[in-house]
Order: C-alpha cells, then structure tokens, then sequence
C-alpha cells in the first residue's frame, strides 16, 4: 500500500473485541489512526467533531472505513444508522461494514435495504476481511498500489 487509509472507526461496546480488532487493523498496516468508540454516541460525537466536519478544527480524522456492531445496549448499530444518516455529508464516501456476531438471517436482509452499508461480516476481523474490504473498496484510490488492484468480491452472505 504505497498510502495508508487515514483512519478507521471502530464501534463496538466489547473493550476486548476492540483490543484485537485495533490489532489486526494495525498488523496489516492499513491506516494511519484507528479510532475506537464504545458506543454509537460516542461514534456520533467523534465524527460531527472530527476534522472533515466544518466549522471544526480538533485534528481528530474523518474515517475512510467504519467497521459497526449491531448489538450494543443504549444505541444499537441499526439506531446509529438512523443517526448518522442525518449527519452524513453528501460528499461522504466512508465505507461501513456491519461486524457483528449476528447471526440472524433478517440482520443480513434488513443491512442490504440500506445503502450506507457496503457489506456485512462475521466477527472476528481477521486480515482476510480487511484484505478484501481494501481491494474492494479503496483499490481505485491513488493510495493503494498496483498489486492491490485486483477485484475481489465483498457480498452479503
């Protein structure tokens, strides 16, 4: 990758499923900063306040990438949604993958009505996934290199 992505969020209420998720992202060296939220309103709050946003200058980067849980208490990945609808820029190309240890067949069918979500997989995150979520999604930008051009299929089950 001859340029990182710039950041990656990360939204999950489980401490340890973000421990190994930070990891795994930072192994395959694919972004630059790795932001982690426990909640959907923490998530909302980083990125109304990130540095993307106008009128906003804390330095925290807008994630190229948003890797959602569905199951969290207070706000759920599906409420999140609602949310970040509302406050998505229409120049806005972030790509959100639902990572979730549902397994619920309506899960799958409800996150492909929506079209903020890009795909929909498995926990845990293993460099595999975010391989195939890299060549899929960010293969066409300047900062990923020739070798990572090849196109790679990232469909709901």
């Amino acid at each position: 990758m001859n340029k990182k992505l710039s950041c990656v969020l990360l939204i999950d209420d489980d401490e340890p499923t973000n421990y190994y998720n930070s990891l795994i992202i930072e192994e395959t060296g694919c972004a630059n900063h790795v932001q982690v939220e426990q909640s959907g309103v923490k998530a909302l709050e980083y990125l109304v306040n990130s540095e993307d946003c106008p009128g906003t200058s804390n330095g925290s980067p807008y994630p190229d990438l948003i890797f959602l849980d569905i199951n969290m208490p207070a706000m759920n990945g599906w409420e999140f949604l609602d949310k970040y609808k509302a406050i998505k820029k229409e120049h806005d190309k972030t790509v959100l993958v639902m990572l979730t240890t549902s397994l619920f067949s309506e899960d799958v069918l409800k996150a492909k009505e929506i079209p903020e979500i890009s795909g929909f997989e498995s926990k845990p995150l293993t460099h595999e996934v975010i391989d195939k979520i890299i060549k899929k999604f960010f293969a066409d930008s300047p900062c990923i290199n020739n070798e990572a051009k090849q196109k790679i299929s990232l469909q709901f089950p």
